[in-house]
């Protein structure tokens, strides 16, 4: 047991939730590619890694808005299904395993579960190709199982995870590799680490994520354990 200045005895912390994309598997600039296909028959003129830097942790329709935005136009219906479409065929066969996180997974003594917006057939399909999937099911939480979906910055798919555990948010540490993710683990009550480690990570990510919320950030899973067990020493106020 763990206290702090005060004498008070810190949560001890009994859950890891990762978000997947970016996380455990290095499929964001996968996905910045796919939708950039479908979104350059309208015009969109954007270099793969802007589009990730600001696409990245958003659902299909909050990218469809930005991407209106910037053209000042609507775009047709359909663009929502092709880019899902596309998006889980090149992320199921093409995403590659963030270094370390099969063996990092294997040192923790707490809990584990993975809260992600991406759709629940993807999710499994892509952990089981990289061999991640055994290591967490069933608890492979996915925003659009809930109906309506109800996707991150939503503090919702985290709310289940601690419900799922039964546990306090303060004893859940989540990590997040984007500021929507961030926020919405914040909302529920957890304790962040930013992640910086997959290829879509770019000049002033760290910062970001901690500006959303993050205590710390890294950019190697295998500094993970020891980051969890600082955390167990600490209540994250300066």
């Amino acid at each position: 047991m763990s206290y702090d200045s005060k004498g008070t005895a810190l949560p001890e912390i009994q859950l890891v939730i990762f978000d997947c994309d970016g996380v455990l598997i290095d499929s964001e600039i996968v996905a910045a590619a796919a939708e950039l296909e479908v979104y350059s028959e309208f015009g969109v003129e954007m270099d793969i890694h802007e589009f990730s830097q600001r696409m990245a942790g958003l659902e299909a329709g909050a990218v469809r808005k930005q991407i209106e935005a910037d053209l000042g136009m609507e775009l047709p219906d359909r663009v929502i299904p092709d880019t899902r479409k596309l998006v889980n065929e090149k992320v199921i066969a093409e995403a590659q395993l963030i270094p370390d996180a099969d063996k990092v997974l294997d040192l923790f003594d707490q809990a584990r579960c993975i809260c992600s917006n991406a759709p629940p057939e993807r999710l499994k399909q892509v952990l089981a190709r990289i061999g991640l999937y055994d290591k967490f099911r069933p608890y492979v939480f996915s925003a659009q199982e809930t109906d309506p979906p109800i996707f991150k910055p939503e503090p919702d798919i985290f709310l289940k995870a601690l419900e799922e555990f039964e546990v306090d948010a303060k004893q859940a540490i989540v990590v997040e590799d984007s500021v929507p993710g961030v926020e919405g683990a914040r909302r529920a009550g957890c304790r962040v680490i930013g992640f910086t480690g997959a290829t879509h990570t770019y000049p002033g990510h760290s910062d970001q994520l901690i500006e959303a919320g993050a205590e710390t950030v890294i950019s190697r899973l295998k500094d993970l354990p020891g980051i969890v067990e600082a955390f167990s020493a600490w209540d994250g106020v300066a």
